[in-house]
């Protein structure tokens, strides 16, 4: 196992951090580079050893981060849908969810069950870890706490995709340490990404290696952040042959469409190269552009791949009769 030798704090601390759809976004996109950088050099080995265990077929699934859009009531959701439904037809429109919900609660086991329940079985939700967990404490002291929401997100039994880490832009390299205790003893019975945003995990190469290292003997996936002022976070290092990529759109200007379609191109060599499972997750201020954005990626990756993942479509809604 590799390791950087860095110190460490005991204390629990409590963090102020910007909100999720603020991390990395610009108002003036002039002079942003959109196109995706090279493979990390390391990433096509990952995938070449992972070839022959990819499964027939490989899974891609697409979301957003809520699924409560009473906008899209009268054109993605039924007319006159109750909200204790939202789940259901949201689950007929995307196959998978970045669940947000856990980030601020840990759910009990009704309301786990009727999630289940809720959706097909072919669904994936993507729960987030507590902030209490990630945020407050910072991985310190967290056990009790990791071990019931694991024992909770358990409950969705075949429905459980990948869980993350969101770790904040204030736990930087010097926690490494207490990062790589808290992953090791990660109940391994749920699957687990980690997001980093710390810059300083970027700026360095060797330290980026160690720690891409450390998550790929782990078998961790270190999730991939596609916003327009951090670039540094789009690393292109699969450590897993399961990619969980973020995506801030920036309300479908000719850039998010382009890179749409980068991904689409991306995801399709790495599916080829020997990826067993591609998580793309969509955030948009107005959340009526995030159905029209993952139809286009999703058609886009069916031209290039021949993978048939529904799109989400307009619902035909009843009409009432007219007199004349």
């Amino acid at each position: 196992m590799l390791r950087l030798q860095l110190p460490a704090t005991n204390a629990a601390l409590a963090f102020a951090v910007p909100s999720d759809m603020d991390f990395g976004r610009l108002s003036d996109l002039r002079y942003v580079n959109f196109r995706l950088p090279a493979d990390h050099p390391e990433t096509a080995a990952v995938l070449a050893r992972a070839l022959p265990t990819q499964p027939a077929p490989p899974a891609v699934y697409v979301g957003c981060p809520i699924w409560t859009n009473k906008a899209w009531v009268g054109s993605y959701f039924p007319l006159g849908v109750r909200e204790t439904e939202y789940l259901h037809h949201y689950g007929r429109q995307f196959n998978s969810i970045e669940l947000n919900t856990t980030h601020y609660r840990i759910p009990d086991a009704p309301t786990v069950r009727k999630w289940r329940e809720a959706v097909p079985v072919t669904f994936r939700f993507c729960p987030k870890i507590p902030q209490v967990i990630s945020h407050d404490r910072a991985l310190y002291n967290a056990d009790d706490l990791t071990t019931s929401f694991c024992r909770a997100i358990e409950g969705l039994g075949p429905t459980l995709g990948h869980a993350f880490l969101q770790l904040p832009p204030t736990f930087g390299p010097e926690h490494l340490p207490r990062l790589e205790r808290y992953l090791l003893d990660f109940p391994a019975y749920v699957p687990l990404a980690v997001e980093l945003r710390h810059p300083a995990w970027f700026s360095d190469a060797g330290l980026l290696s160690s720690v891409t290292a450390m998550l790929e003997a782990l078998n961790k996936p270190l999730v991939l952040s596609d916003v327009a002022g951090r670039r540094d976070v789009l690393h292109m290092r699969l450590t897993t042959p399961v990619t969980f990529i973020r995506i801030n759109g920036h309300g479908l200007v000719d850039s998010d469409f382009r890179r749409a379609d980068d991904w689409a191109a991306c995801i399709a060599g790495w599916l080829e190269a020997g990826l067993h499972t591609a998580y793309v997750f969509i955030h948009q201020k107005d959340i009526m552009h995030s159905p029209i954005w993952a139809e286009h990626f999703l058609r886009r990756l069916h031209e290039l791949t021949g993978m048939a993942v529904v799109p989400p479509r307009v619902i035909p809604q009843p009409v009432q009769g007219r007199l004349f």
